[in-house]
């Protein structure tokens, strides 16, 4: 007789499969790595958990391939990283998980944990694979002006939020920057802002009059509506805490469909914007690595790249209209 369903019990092959875990001595080490960047190296909470998301999961191959987390070389983390390809990771996100890796094996190599692997197969000299250079997308002047000026009324909320879009796009902050923003960062009189970046490297921005206006209305008006006690932040929520990232995130998406911008909307979006309307602008590549808070000025050379392609465009609609004018003319002298 065919077995009942209270009858029936699951076989070894019915159970399902759970994922694969790092070792227990792999995601030690790895803790204490992500305990050094967060001491000695300041990283950000943020960047600590792109860390840990990057490193566990290449921990956890290792582990389904039985290889312990020491003795792993190039050619494990290149089937890993290949892996990832296949999967259509984007190839910004492979250099980046490779990036990564290197790092934390460099580490357990400068603290003396010795690495077993194959001569010959170090993953310190782990190269990055090969990308395809995209160009950021930025909004044209008149998006960030409609998204600026997206929220409406005059209430707490709405003051700081536009305070908030104004900063981001006004001063080209990170939105961890904004997040970390206390009231004694700011000097309006110069419209100038002192910001924390990465690395705990401070630098000193400049922003615009639409900025310094809207930050004096949400101090004025928004700011004491929503602080509770000594709280020294200057962006706040409901509740009187300073605004996460997450929610300033929200608040720009929220924007962004507001304004009636049809591509996604997010706060490096107006980060990529600042930097290709100075660019356009003219304005000096050394003086825009400062604002950024570039080590370097190849990352802020991109932008030049941005504006070339746009100037390239306008130039090409030009002359497209100027062709179809001409063959309008053509047309019309044809006819008389």
């Amino acid at each position: 007789m065919a077995a009942t369903r209270s009858q029936y019990r699951p076989t070894k092959r019915d159970e399902p499969v759970a994922p694969p875990q790092p070792s227990r001595a792999a995601v030690e080490a790895m803790e204490h790595y992500l305990a050094y960047l967060a001491q000695v190296r300041r990283r950000s909470e943020h960047t600590l958990r792109n860390y840990r998301t990057d490193l566990t999961p290449f921990l956890a191959f290792l582990a389904e391939r039985e290889t312990p987390f020491d003795e792993a070389g190039r050619i494990d983390a290149r089937s890993y990283l290949a892996s990832l390809r296949y999967r259509d990771v984007a190839d910004t996100s492979v250099k980046r998980i490779a990036t990564t890796i290197r790092g934390f094996y460099g580490w357990l190599d400068r603290e003396g944990i010795p690495l077993k692997n194959r001569p010959g197969d170090s993953l310190l000299r782990l190269r990055y694979p090969k990308t395809t250079k995209r160009l950021p997308k930025f909004l044209d002047r008149q998006e960030a002006t409609d998204l600026v000026g997206a929220p409406e009324g005059d209430g707490p909320s709405a003051l700081r939020d536009r305070a908030l879009l104004e900063i981001l796009y006004g001063a080209g902050l990170r939105v961890s920057e904004a997040a970390g923003l206390d009231v004694r960062d700011l000097d309006l009189a110069n419209r100038l802002v002192r910001v924390t970046g990465k690395g705990d490297k401070t630098r000193v921005c400049l922003f615009g009059e639409p900025a310094r206006d809207a930050i004096r209305a949400y101090l004025e008006a928004g700011r004491p509506a929503l602080v509770t006690g000594a709280q020294t932040a200057l962006f706040l929520n409901r509740s009187g805490g300073r605004l996460t990232t997450r929610s300033m995130q929200t608040i720009v998406r929220n924007a962004g469909m507001q304004a009636g911008i049809r591509q996604p909307v997010y706060p490096h979006l107006l980060r990529h914007s600042f930097a290709t309307h100075l660019i356009e602008g003219n304005a000096d590549l050394r003086i825009v690595q400062h604002l950024l808070g570039h080590s370097s000025p190849d990352t802020t050379q991109i932008y030049t790249a941005v504006a070339h392609r746009k100037q390239a465009s306008l130039v090409t609609d030009a002359l497209g209209r100027a062709r179809d004018a001409e063959r309008r003319r053509s047309r019309s002298g044809t006819a008389d």
